[in-house]
């Protein structure tokens, strides 16, 4: 485990999923930890009962919301923005109005969250975002709009971390492979798919990210900026 006793940690998107397993990791290495839920009221309930932690119903696809969420915390140590949604399918046949909230959920909200958080940030703070291994690599049909939103998050990294390094505050991204979630299940239709891409045949945990992340927000991580952190069993390989 590592040390985040007196750290305040606020975690974007964090009921369910890979969210939660960051919740959960941060809590229980000592952070202060708040985290954002949209639906998942009793999920959220129950995970803020399991940890101690504070559940924040927002909307992460509304700018000012996510900016007002994110001040109100104070100054934070450690953001990690997870809140995202995944559209696949013919982008000749997408709704226009869904693709433009998973632009805002997978790329504004990031971007206005680091960049609040950043306002009160003390020296040497953490800014983590989640991505995924397809903004490297899309190797299905479907997946356009998605990737795009993965890959806007790289060059945002890259640049926040030149932006914030003169006071040691540090932005990355984890792009994590296909993970055990609500959302993706290892036992899902896709997962045949899936693992045939990767070298390591299996779905990733949501502690595995969480290890990850727990990692990028601890002391030894302190010279790790500006990168992309891909744990995806070698999907992109």
């Amino acid at each position: 485990m590592t040390d985040s006793t007196s750290k305040k940690a606020l975690v974007l998107g964090g009921s369910r999923g890979i969210g939660a397993a960051i919740v959960r990791r941060f809590a229980a290495d000592g952070a202060q930890v708040a985290f954002t839920y949209a639906g998942s009221h009793d999920a959220a309930q129950a995970l803020a009962a399991d940890t101690g932690a504070s559940a924040i119903r927002s909307d992460a696809a509304d700018r000012q919301a996510v900016i007002d969420v994110v001040a109100g915390q104070g100054p934070l140590d450690i953001l990690v923005v997870n809140a995202d949604a995944a559209i696949l399918g013919d982008p000749l046949e997408q709704d226009a109005d869904a693709i433009d909230r998973m632009i805002d959920l997978n790329v504004r909200a990031p971007y206005h969250a680091a960049v609040e958080a950043a306002r009160r940030m003390p020296d040497g703070g953490r800014i983590i975002v989640i991505g995924s291994v397809n903004g490297d690599r899309m190797p299905f049909e479907g997946g356009a709009a998605y990737a795009l939103t993965k890959s806007a998050l790289q060059g945002m990294a890259r640049g926040l971390a030149r932006d914030f390094g003169a006071r040691g505050i540090t932005v990355n991204i984890i792009q994590p492979g296909p993970t055990d979630t609500d959302m993706n299940p290892a036992d899902g239709p896709m997962s045949g798919l899936m693992h045939g891409f990767m070298a390591i045949k299996r779905h990733a945990t949501g502690e595995e990210i969480a290890g990850l992340a727990a990692y990028l927000a601890g002391p030894e991580a302190g010279i790790i900026t500006g990168a992309m952190h891909t744990i995806d069993g070698g999907f992109g390989a």
